[in-house]
């Protein structure tokens, strides 16, 4: 990757991470208009800095990044706005680096989710809950579904995972 489209991809995704981390943690809401802008800047950049098979590359990597956290939504550990953001950023980096960065994104949805099971004090519950859901992926089972809980101490926003997780593979797959 040259430097440059390095460089816009982080002038980009700097903005955005604060931006973003403010508004879901906030509100618990992504709007779409920063949504939409990421993706158009996504494929923007990518046109700009490789042509046609830049174009392509960023709606391959929009299209990969939706399926991976659409899979998730379906089993009701994503919201939506969240699924939209990653398919956002996926045009961004490009289909060649989303799975990276999902695994990174899901690492730091990990670490954010122990700090909140901790401060909550809902370690157990939690464990127990996530013990429930890998018996429902069992043949024969059925998967526990949860209602979204009213303290939100009990939640992640996890838009500040996807954001701060794509910024951690930037610098690191792409520096």
């Amino acid at each position: 990757m040259s430097p440059n489209f390095a460089n816009a991809t982080a002038a980009l995704l700097v903005p955005l991470a604060f931006i973003i981390t403010y508004y879901d943690v906030r509100y618990r809401r992504i709007p779409n208009l920063f949504v939409l802008a990421t993706f158009l800047s996504g494929i923007l950049l990518n046109t700009f800095f490789g042509g046609w098979s830049g174009t392509l590359v960023s709606l391959e990597g929009c299209g990969l990044a939706f399926g991976l956290m659409f899979v998730l939504h379906l089993l009701g550990a994503m919201g939506a706005g969240d699924v939209k953001l990653f398919a956002a950023i996926g045009s961004v980096v490009g289909a060649h680096l989303v799975l990276p960065t999902f695994l990174v994104v899901v690492l730091t949805g990990g670490v954010l989710a122990v700090v909140a099971m901790v401060r909550a004090g809902s370690v157990r519950t939690t464990l127990h809950n996530v013990l429930r859901i890998f018996v429902g992926m069992l043949p024969g089972w059925q998967m526990p579904r949860f209602a979204v809980p009213a303290d939100r101490r009990h939640t992640i926003p996890y838009g500040v995972a996807i954001t701060l997780g794509s910024l951690i593979s930037l610098a690191v797959f792409r520096v």
